[in-house]
């Protein structure tokens, strides 16, 4: 069975291309459309997608806001966005509101296949340009105010710095332990002493780091 796909854009010119170059898939189907955030919530409520691919600049509802609204909803729903902004402030607002994928929109057709295949099956894609943009941010100690995230202290071991990868690819706890063959308390555990040793306040830092000491190139992980 193919993957269920929503497509969020306000252009319909830009909305038909999308639709028929990924209906042209035979692993993917669009089972709906939308052209604001608030259309977008009550059509993932009738058409049940798998995945949602959200354009940023919407009226009225952003696509972050749009994003975070979908996540509360339809918890289990993955977005990729698919946008023309790539400065790191609004690619993190992104993730935080619940993106497990971010796709520029000047990138090719099969930058975005491999995003929507990725994180259809709970992993996380950041293009090239977006990944570099965010560790340029931890390198330069400027991103959200955090600085020295993961510091000369820190120090993961093995079993955590496994973790950590599959934590900062939007993985669950209960999906971790089920890759691991250890239990969902055991997962908490490894994740509260990562975050501790790190400073870090959630996924998204774990993300900068992952990505800062080359753990997560998440741009390679389709090939």
């Amino acid at each position: 069975m193919g993957i269920k796909v929503m497509l969020v854009e306000d252009h319909a010119v830009v909305r038909e291309g999308l639709k028929a170059l990924l209906a042209a898939e035979e692993d993917i189907i669009i089972v709906g459309e939308a052209s604001s955030g608030e259309e977008a919530v009550e059509v993932a409520g009738r058409t049940g997608p798998q995945l949602v691919i959200m354009d940023l600049r919407l009226p009225g509802m952003s696509g972050i806001e749009a994003t975070r609204a979908l996540k509360e909803a339809f918890p289990g729903v993955g977005v990729v966005v698919l946008s023309m902004y790539d400065d790191e402030d609004t690619v993190l607002r992104a993730l935080r509101a619940g993106a497990s994928g971010y796709v520029l929109k000047r990138a090719g057709i099969e930058e975005l296949l491999k995003a929507v295949r990725l994180v259809a099956r709970g992993e996380a894609y950041l293009d090239s340009a977006v990944a570099r943009r965010v560790v340029e941010g931890v390198q330069k100690g400027a991103a959200d105010g955090v600085r020295g995230l993961g510091g000369e202290g820190a120090e993961l071991t093995p079993r955590e710095t496994e973790i950590l990868r599959l934590v900062a690819r939007g993985m669950t706890n209960a999906e971790i332990a089920r890759r691991l063959f250890i239990s969902v308390k055991t997962v908490q555990a490894h994740r509260a002493n990562i975050m501790k040793k790190l400073g870090a306040h959630d996924r998204v830092e774990l993300v900068k780091y992952a990505l800062k000491k080359g753990l997560l190139n998440l741009e390679e992980e389709g090939r």
